[in-house]
């Protein structure tokens, strides 16, 4: 905690932080699960040491065994139902996993194939009878599976997936067989060696026609060897990750019955008759796919705790490591006493704080969704968009994170003991599971343009395009804008069209404004383009869309932006008075002026940021880095990290 007692007067006074109330503040209501979870990772704390000593085949069945003893604690099955085992809480069960993301990384990702992909694909996409047969032994870890999606020839275009599921209504069965090398399912986690069963997704053909991606339940190894018709091939050594063992498997006429369909939104009669509620095959697949949703919560979630344990060893490192005489005759200066430094650093505390903040907002979507609490369609395709991008920006923050803390820390963030290696190779890959983050954003940016309108899941991106230009452009801005823009920028901050001209920096209307005006003002310019191109050029829809994805995604990320920021003011607003408050302005102020910042071009040029304006953003945030310095320590210390899984002796003692 920071002391103020030498203080001069009228120089800034660092706010006092309570750590401990922040860290309440932070944990929020499932402090407890939290608790549990980093117990567990004391307890566990050698898997660091294994990872290194053990061989590959060795290391994998050292995670295999800690993901069983995380199960038998009850961590890892907080989001299944209570009469099967399960804790009954969606939200504490994405909460275990972000705070499982400060250990090791194999561990974190064996977990969520098992308990969210597999385990999830069962309760969501199944019915009782799938239910009873399988949740139980899921959720002990006794019965180990796979979630086999993705192919070599299709990752991101899960509907044009070449396995095929063909129904024989003479033996009642599915024949699930793989048409080639490009249809192989690939890169699956847990198929390589413990998978007994696997979820496997696949064309529907029933009498001879084409019913869209289902999924089933195949079992794909009987006695710890390959079943019947099943060729398993092991993907080798990864860049990281290693204790997960990623495998490809091909299916050779292999046959289940018809109850293996996971049925909970269409089935097939024994007779050969293929029954839906959903008539649509569009809003089928992306109803079925919705309820999946909650991988990419977990993984966003994860990737930020990721960050904290980053910033947490380059923050420590840079208030003990001295590096050349500031005055003469003085001692060697603190890194973090350094401008550049700081600017290295606290902008990626600030960012990580709000994208925590931005996670809660998510996970408690995710949660009224799952629970019921929500359960209109507006709601469930908001969630699909908010997780799409909350995943997409958390993962690109941690992939930068951790490589400008590792740089931060020199020579010796090169050594494995200091965590950097794992956490570079470990967490590269979550950018691109669970959706690649340029497809997602185009997921968010859809959502944008059509207002989540009802016919939102019948909508491919060439729908997207024809429904876009199908309306009057002042009509796709009023659709998509919460407000109209200028009325609310001038009631919001008098002063006409001066108004990003008069307003304090620090004024968190002003910030927010800023961010929603580009928002806004990029939407109405892809509309626009949009109905151009189809309109007056008459081109393709298919080629426009490709002409402007650029703008596309550029507009889904300053949308995200804007809701990250939204999410850190929302929580400020609700604080007490005091130091912990205050030191949260701080860096909800850096967070804010480091994202005009950052584009800064982009606010010149559409004439909302004078080049005198963007010299002062950059002059507060180099402030607001030097008032957030004192008490960086705290504000790392807040997470809750045990200090065993920081390692790194040789950085932070």
């Amino acid at each position: 905690m920071v002391t103020n007692a030498t203080a001069p007067p009228n120089a800034f006074v660092p706010p006092a932080v309570d750590i401990r109330a922040l860290t309440a503040l932070l944990d929020g209501e499932y402090a407890a699960v939290r608790d549990l979870v980093r117990t567990n990772l004391s307890t566990y704390a050698s898997v660091f040491e294994e990872a290194e000593s053990l061989g590959i085949d060795e290391f994998r069945e050292r995670v295999r065994e800690l993901v069983v003893a995380l199960a038998a604690t009850g961590q890892t099955g907080m989001g299944f139902p209570k009469e099967y085992g399960g804790g009954g809480d969606v939200g504490a069960s994405i909460a275990a996993f972000e705070t499982l993301a400060f250990g090791d990384l194999s561990v974190l990702v064996k977990v969520g194939v098992q308990f969210g992909l597999f385990g999830g694909a069962i309760l969501q996409l199944g019915t009782e009878r799938h239910h009873a047969a399988y949740l139980p032994d899921v959720i002990s870890g006794k019965l180990m599976g796979c979630f086999a999606m993705t192919e070599t020839g299709h990752g991101s275009n899960v509907q044009a997936l070449g396995t095929v599921a063909t129904y024989d209504s003479h033996s009642q069965e599915f024949v699930i067989t793989t048409h080639g090398d490009q249809a192989r399912k690939d890169y699956i986690g847990n198929a390589a060696r413990h998978a007994e069963l696997a979820v496997v997704f696949a064309q529907l053909e029933v009498d001879g026609r084409r019913e869209g991606v289902h999924a089933f339940v195949v079992p794909i190894r009987v006695g710890g060897a390959a079943a019947p018709g099943v060729r398993i091939e092991d993907d080798g050594r990864k860049m990281g990750l290693n204790g997960v063992d990623n495998g490809r498997i091909w299916f050779d006429g292999v046959r289940v019955p018809r109850e293996a369909l996971l049925n909970r939104f269409a089935d097939v009669t024994p007779e050969g008759t293929y029954e839906s509620s959903i008539e649509s095959p569009n809003r089928r697949f992306f109803t079925m796919l919705g309820t999946l949703v909650q991988g990419r919560v977990s993984v966003g979630g994860g990737a930020v705790n990721a960050s904290k344990v980053a910033l947490a060893i380059a923050t420590k490192y840079a208030v003990r490591r001295r590096q050349f005489e500031a005055d003469a005759g003085s001692e060697e200066q603190l890194l973090l006493d350094y401008g550049m430094h700081q600017r290295r650093l606290l902008p990626l505390l600030a960012a990580t704080y709000a994208l925590h903040f931005a996670q809660d907002v998510v996970r408690t979507q995710l949660h009224e969704v799952f629970s019921g609490i929500k359960d209109d369609e507006q709601a469930r395709r908001e969630l699909e968009s908010r997780a799409a991008g909350t995943k997409a920006l958390g993962t690109w923050h941690a992939t930068r994170t951790i490589q400008e803390c590792r740089e931060a820390c020199g020579g010796a963030g090169y050594l494995a003991v200091n965590r950097f290696a794992a956490l570079k190779a470990d967490s590269d890959i979550f950018t691109t599971f669970e959706g690649d983050n340029h497809v997602l954003l185009q997921l968010v940016a859809k959502g944008l343009l059509t207002d989540y309108a009802s016919e939102f899941e019948d909508m491919d991106q060439l729908g997207m395009v024809r429904f876009v230009t199908g309306l009057a452009v002042e009509t796709v801005i009023e659709k998509t804008s919460v407000h109209k823009l200028l009325e609310r920028v001038r009631d919001l901050l008098p002063g006409g069209d001066d108004w990003d001209q008069e307003a304090g920096l620090l004024d968190p209307d002003y910030q927010l404004a800023m961010l929603r005006y580009r928002e806004e003002h990029m939407l109405a310019g892809v509309a626009r383009r949009l109905k151009r191109g189809v309109e007056d050029q008459k081109a393709h829809p298919g080629a426009v869309f490709s002409r402007v994805q650029d703008h596309v995604i550029a507009v889904a990320r300053a949308h995200m932006e804007r809701l990250v920021l939204e999410a850190f003011t929302d929580k400020l607003r609700a604080m007490p008075e005091g130091g912990n408050k205050t030191a949260l302005r701080l860096l909800c102020d850096l967070y804010a002026l480091s994202t005009i910042e950052a584009d800064r071009a982009w606010f010149m040029e559409h004439g909302r940021l004078s080049v005198q304006r963007s010299k002062a953003i950059s002059r507060e945030v180099n402030d607001l880095c030097h008032k957030i310095r004192p008490i960086a320590v705290d504000l790392v210390d807040a997470w809750g990290i045990p200090p065993v899984m920081l390692r790194s002796p040789e950085l932070i003692g």
